[in-house]
């Protein structure tokens, strides 16, 4: 169950101008599941992305790269159950013919496509199955269905990931919409296995890459499950630009500045919402990291925390062995550390003094905040002004059996 995350509310969620969703039952992997969904987008939308690091990339990730350099994307096509991931140049061929498929519908070019998959890996993706899926989810499309979106783009999450706010932008009031989806094969290098991220303000097209990057750094690639990168991470920022405020050009202007502080609120909900729901998860962790010498320095620490079995383990079990984060903070990987700079606390509780258990802590304290749903781990370097954050979970039995039955 995850933790202290309430699925959302369809009234809640923000329709986008210039921008509908449509979701069918194609039956991909399992029958009487939404597992297709498509975006579509009126013309002079502005599109970008990032995508996963991991060098074995799914075949949709490698055509959407492709297709992002076409000036007018006009729409998505996301199926679930079945990655495209591991499957040689055959896959290259049904994510191709997954864009031509959309495109003959929508009479467009199929470069004005983007593919995205997520589900198994090493399986041929069941392209009859998702063209002959591909005119009910057409027909089904209608601006409101972002929660039916973010139900037909999960896999083991529990729960559907959509959130909503809105801005002002040169007078005009702007909505900004986001789904994503998440629960293992969880360490973003860039993003999260899937998320799309919607506003219908005016962004010019030069400036997406940089945005959705920027977006990304700050939020998706904040957040761990287990710390495995997967092959179809995927995260696309869409302002469709139908907005009637001046175009925003600069990222560091007073409308840039204050489009991207909304738009990085609602990324960083969907990147805390995968981590609430991470496979088996029983409780919501956050690692800040201070005192370093560089924020690179501060996250390499604070996933050797995040990262760490024996830290993980320790949490669901509520036990107070904080020795683990010590040594997790030992192993990172700084070679001139000095242990006698360090400090931890876990939450008020200050647990560690100048790299030794600190006098006053007692364990029973230690317990009391390892019992707690949420629970904040604080360490201090004590060698230069940088901090950082990441946000994990902890490991229960349940994380184990689910990935033992994934394939099931």
């Amino acid at each position: 169950m995850a933790v202290n995350l309430q699925p959302p509310r369809a009234g809640d969620l923000r329709p986008v101008r210039g921008l509908t969703i449509g979701v069918a039952e194609a039956g991909i992997r399992k029958a009487a599941r939404k597992d297709l969904t498509v975006m579509l987008l009126e013309p002079g939308a502005s599109v970008g992305g990032v995508f996963t690091r991991n060098r074995f990339c799914a075949a949709p990730v490698q055509v959407c790269r492709e297709h992002l350099a076409s000036p007018d994307i006009r729409a998505l096509v996301i199926n679930t159950g079945n990655a495209n991931a591991g499957t040689g140049d055959e896959g290259l061929v049904r994510a191709r013919a997954t864009c031509i498929a959309l495109a003959r519908h929508l009479e467009v070019a199929p470069e004005q496509v983007l593919p995205f998959s997520t589900g198994v890996i090493m399986e041929p993706l069941p392209l009859d199955r998702i063209e002959a899926g591909l005119p009910a989810a057409i027909g089904d499309a209608r601006p409101d269905h972002w929660l039916r979106a973010a139900e037909g783009i999960m896999t083991t999450d529990t729960v559907p990931k959509a959130f909503s706010t809105s801005v002002r932008i040169g007078g005009e009031e702007v909505a900004i919409t986001g789904i994503s989806k998440g629960a293992g094969m969880i360490r973003p290098n860039m993003a999260t296995m899937l998320g799309f991220l919607a506003t219908d303000a005016c962004v010019a097209q030069p400036l997406m890459q940089q945005l959705a990057f920027e977006l990304a750094e700050a939020s998706f690639n904040r957040a761990t499950v287990d710390g495995d990168t997967s092959t179809n991470d995927s995260f696309v920022v869409i302002a469709t630009n139908r907005a009637r405020h001046a175009p925003i050009t600069s990222l560091d202007s007073e409308e840039g500045r204050a489009l991207k502080a909304a738009l990085l609120d609602v990324a960083r909900r969907l990147a805390q919402a995968i981590v609430r729901d991470g496979e088996g998860a029983t409780k919501f962790i956050t690692v800040r990291v201070e005192g370093g010498r560089s924020g690179a320095e501060c996250r390499q620490v604070a996933y050797a925390i995040a990262h760490s079995p024996l830290v993980k383990t320790a949490f669901f079990a509520s036990d107070p062995n904080l020795g683990r984060i010590l040594a997790a903070v030992g192993y990172a990987g700084i070679d001139d550390l000095d242990q006698g700079t360090i400090d931890l606390w876990l939450d008020d509780v200050h647990v560690a003094v100048r790299g030794g258990r600190n006098p006053a802590y007692r364990e029973e304290d230690g317990q009391r905040v390892m019992k707690q749903q949420e629970i904040t781990v604080r360490v201090g370097l004590g060698r230069g002004a940088a901090a950082d954050t990441v946000w994990t979970c902890d490991f229960s039995h349940e994380y184990v059996s689910i990935n033992a039955d994934y394939r099931s």
